[in-house]
């Protein structure tokens, strides 16, 4: 397996794109244009990483530079990672972001929670290398996700043991406004089934509530085939995840998933990539 370091290095380049800024149930607040690049410095050991942002036609910059990664930030091999919150705790602000890339593409997505643990907002970052010419994905809905999807999914655990690989089969099927979405995965210790049911918002399209015990979970749809699943208020002792999915081709869907244990700690992070079979 790549080292962390090298997972990064899949990143590489000057990824153009913007900030949206959106409201918990998906309404833009904002689009600030952006430029972020990554390049290695001289002696091949160093980042140097400037996040440019356009206000009102003006550049602000950030620049980063380090050699090592922290462990609030994970990669995979093909370069998807996510950074945030290693702890939950009440009467903070707590955060995630989810990276996705797929070719000259990249989707990011940051979700944050106020100091009543209410879900505040989110960041959508779409992004694309210069002078190429893949299309931006329209908006995510729920008939592009219907079907029979196959797969595996690649867990890392915060202990840093060698990722886990499990095969995986995820159907979605809709009967009026309900929305039943199951999910099989073979384990190390056998077949795991899970199964979770959700229904339309009556008022907007693009939000599904899911109906279960404890915290209450949302998925909006958004924009360049993308959608987010996480809770929309979080609480002691409740594990909870973040989700980031994307309809990378009308047959393909990945979907990255930050997992917190009943301590509020930071447990897995799990990258899922599956082809519509059915």
């Amino acid at each position: 397996m790549r080292s962390q370091w090298e997972c990064l290095l899949q990143n590489l380049g000057c990824w153009q794109g913007s900030f949206t800024r959106l409201s918990p149930n998906g309404e833009i607040l904002e689009d600030i244009p952006s430029e972020t690049s990554l390049e290695l410095k001289a002696d091949n050991q160093t980042m140097r990483q400037i996040v440019r942002r356009f206000y009102d036609g003006q550049p602000q910059d950030l620049v980063l530079e380090y050699r090592t990664l922290n462990r609030s930030t994970t990669f995979f091999e093909n370069g998807a990672f996510s950074q945030g919150s290693l702890q939950f705790a009440p009467y903070t602000e707590f955060g995630a972001e989810l990276g996705l890339i797929y070719g000259d593409r990249r989707l990011r997505l940051v979700a944050l929670y106020d100091k009543a643990s209410q879900l505040d907002r989110f960041t959508l970052i779409r992004e694309q290398l210069p002078d190429r010419t893949t299309p931006e994905r329209p908006p995510l809905t729920l008939n592009d996700l219907l079907g029979k999807w196959e797969g595996e999914a690649i867990t890392i655990s915060a202990d840093w043991l060698e990722p886990e690989v499990m095969p995986t089969i995820t159907e979605w099927q809709q009967e009026g406004d309900r929305v039943i979405m199951s999910l099989q995965m073979q384990t190390p210790m056998g077949a795991k089934a899970i199964a979770s049911i959700a229904r339309l918002d009556p008022d907007n399209s693009q939000i599904l509530h899911f109906e279960q015990e404890g915290l209450p979970i949302q998925t909006l749809f958004l924009p360049d085939g993308a959608s987010v699943t996480c809770p929309k208020a979080i609480a002691t002792r409740q594990p909870f995840r973040l989700s980031l999915s994307w309809l990378l081709e009308p047959n393909l869907h990945q979907r990255m998933i930050r997992a917190y244990d009943l301590k509020g700690g930071w447990s897995s992070l799990t990258l899922v990539t599956e082809r519509k079979v059915g």
